[in-house]
């Protein structure tokens, strides 16, 4: 299998580049993946040349091959104006319209305050939504403060592992071991598939139990 990441990011090193890094290694903790980078920046001309002349330079139409073979994609951008880069979108712009149509996406954003986590939601997701990608349910968005934080990392072992389980679909011979199944799906005492993990420490209290506490008052 192919894993393709798509890094939006304008400078070197960068703190898009290291979402993309680790959502990688996330992802490939789970599934036998080939990875391959492609950091758009490098490409920025290319994608130019393309819109005036209509024809991909070699650099670009490899890069759009490389999306069209991929088995899952990871793509990340930085936020400017409150949207996706550009860059980022400019390359989008020029992809072959089914390119996409049924794969496996993990969205990823960057940028320097946490005002912007939204943007994973009211952005990235309806692009690759019209592109008729399968985006995955958790996006990952790292404002500044966010790095070195366990709540970034949960994320991102969450969003890799989620990837990974639709990159290589289960079946009966291959059943989703029970860590994986519970980083993808957390569920409370009940069973049932909740945002809280049990890891955290967090008491669910069963809707039952509040509702007879109310009826008391």
């Amino acid at each position: 299998m192919k894993l393709l990441v798509v890094s939006a990011g304008l400078s070197s090193p960068s703190s898009t580049r290291l979402l993309a890094d680790r959502l990688t290694a996330a992802t490939l903790a789970h599934v036998d993946a080939e990875p391959e980078v492609i950091e758009l920046r490098e490409l920025a001309t290319e994608i130019a040349r393309h819109f005036v002349t209509g024809f991909p330079p070699a650099r670009l139409a490899a890069a759009l091959d490389a999306v069209a073979a991929a088995d899952g994609l990871i793509v990340v951008t930085p936020v400017f104006a409150g949207s996706y880069s550009g860059l980022f979108k400019s390359f989008f712009d020029v992809i072959d319209k089914d390119a996409l149509t049924g794969k496996p996406v993990l969205l990823g954003a960057t940028g320097g305050t946490a005002r912007h986590s939204l943007v994973t939601e009211h952005a990235l997701r309806p692009l690759f939504t019209y592109l008729r990608a399968l985006a995955l349910p958790t996006a990952v968005y790292a404002a500044s403060e966010d790095w070195g934080e366990d709540g970034l990392a949960r994320r991102i072992t969450r969003a890799g592992t989620e990837l990974a389980r639709f990159m290589a679909p289960t079946t009966a011979d291959t059943p989703l071991d029970v860590d994986t199944a519970a980083a993808i799906a957390p569920r409370s005492a009940t069973g049932a598939i909740t945002s809280v993990d049990p890891a955290d420490g967090f008491e669910v209290v069963p809707f039952e139990q509040r509702l007879a506490a109310l009826r008391a008052r």
